[in-house]
């Protein structure tokens, strides 16, 4: 009888598992393994709203396991010192994982692979959250993209969008004593902060739920709806893809099924063209390791960005900027773990625009309470917005957010659920309360923190200094 671990990190699903796949095809017996190792991840340990999400995420993979005669085994400390004492507990041959794509975790499994293999022990890793690997995608040069829309053209015609893989039939689960509870990990915030998040399912059901939901009208209308924040226009898929409870390769099946079911002839293009997007953001940080603190371009180096302001800063975390559209989503964020991807723009516009405050204070919130807060994701989304980032506009691009608030949610239904205290303005003065100094009285909403259009100036003449530098 051979025994196999089978160490879950960030694929916390059983379907569509190639790890899991493998190690249930060769070995009698396969052992699940989760390590809890946070001083492995540096300053981009998990932050709170994305711990809170590894908690229920590890109770719903533990479920699914119960079928299967099985349970996680969970420890705590280094991976490969945890590794060596469960295959010494065990005489486990082989280690089977989903491979993890950040520089420090790349470099650290070359370091667990070679060590576990001067002991004899087979480690074996699969692709597991991505369509492709971030090094076997690259320019007719034989260099990385920079720029989106070739490297989603040369993805795109590669594109594995084959049946997933169902969860093996010979799953056999063994059990071993000594390991900790899902709250021995302590992985839930110790204030009420995350009441709020009663929405999500995290798991792999609730990933499934969000595919049919998804894939019945609103994958139809995506191309318009997901820039409406009011509206459930997009997948909501986001910290489900992250925690690998479900692949885009399961994504894009569902959505096909769906569509074939209802006899619908919906098209989902524009939607794996975003799911493209995160495929971008691994391959950037796979090829470009040092974006998550410095800038992708050089040239921002020399942006004459302003000195931190822990006060500007706290009312911007709070959404109390006293711009309607911007204080919505940080509330929404602060509210839910997540932010509707439009108002993600232009939170982080005012932040590094009009307030000239480093985007890396921003991506730092982001990382502490999204509770899809992805490494890859977060910092080329943040650069992307400061003008510092791949694909960036060849033009330094500041969102104006009262134009966007009334082009984006014209009625101010997002507005009015987020921002209440001034639920019972007009719609026609709701985006720019300030021009009416009786509103800010009348409802105690605060004036706003910043003069757009001075600040505007501000940053551009800031923007020419770096050019000409």
């Amino acid at each position: 009888m051979t025994i196999a671990i089978v160490w879950f990190r960030r694929d916390l699903r059983l379907e569509d598992h190639a790890a899991l796949t493998a190690a249930a095809a060769a070995h009698e017996h396969i052992l699940p393994l989760y390590i809890d190792a946070p001083e492995e991840d540096g300053e981009w340990a998990p932050g709170a709203a994305s711990r809170w999400w590894l908690h229920h995420s590890l109770e719903a993979l533990n479920r699914s396991l119960g079928p299967h005669q099985g349970a996680l085994h969970i420890r705590r400390g280094g991976s490969l010192e945890v590794l060596k004492d469960v295959i010494a507990q065990t005489g486990a041959v082989a280690v089977y994982a989903s491979r993890l794509y950040e520089p420090y975790a790349l470099r650290h499994d070359a370091r667990v692979e070679k060590a576990l293999a001067s002991d004899g022990i087979e480690v074996a890793m699969y692709r597991g959250n991505l369509w492709v690997e971030p090094w076997d995608i690259q320019t007719q040069q034989g260099q990385p993209y920079k720029v989106f829309t070739p490297f989603w053209r040369t993805l795109r015609a590669d594109l594995d969008l084959g049946e997933p893989l169902p969860v093996p039939a010979s799953l056999r689960c063994m059990s071993l004593d000594g390991g900790l509870s899902i709250d021995d990990l302590k992985l839930l915030p110790t204030l009420d902060w995350a009441t709020g998040f009663a929405e999500w399912m995290p798991g792999e059901a609730g990933a499934a739920e969000l595919v049919e939901l998804f894939g019945d009208d609103a994958v139809s209308a995506y191309a318009e709806a997901r820039d409406l924040p009011a509206r459930h226009g997009t997948s909501r898929l986001s910290p489900h893809l992250h925690f690998g409870e479900i692949t885009p390769r399961q994504v894009a099946a569902g959505l096909r099924a769906n569509i074939a079911s209802s006899r619908r002839h919906a098209d989902i293009e524009p939607y794996l063209r975003q799911l493209g997007w995160r495929e971008f953001a691994h391959h950037l940080l796979f090829h470009f390791p040092k974006t998550p603190r410095e800038n992708f371009n050089p040239r921002f180096d020399g942006f004459r960005w302003k000195r931190k302001d822990e006060a500007l800063l706290h009312r911007w975390q709070r959404g109390r900027t006293g711009i309607p559209i911007v204080d919505a989503g940080m509330r929404e964020l602060w509210a839910t773990g997540w932010m509707h991807n439009r108002v993600r723009m232009l939170v982080a516009s005012l932040l590094t625009k009009n307030l000239r405050q480093h985007w890396l204070y921003g991506a730092k919130w982001f990382w502490e309470t999204l509770v899809d807060a992805d490494l890859a994701n977060n910092s080329l989304g943040w650069q992307w917005v400061a003008g510092s980032g791949a694909d960036a506009a060849p033009y330094f691009r500041i969102f104006n957010p009262v134009t966007q608030s009334a082009k984006f949610d014209a009625d101010a239904a997002y507005i009015r659920r987020w921002v209440p205290e001034l639920k019972d303005v007009p719609s026609r003065a709701i985006h720019a309360p300030w021009e009416d100094p009786e509103i800010l009285r009348r409802t105690g909403y605060p004036a706003p923190i910043v003069d757009l259009k001075v600040s505007r100036d501000d940053a551009l003449a800031a923007y020419q200094l770096t050019r000409e530098g």
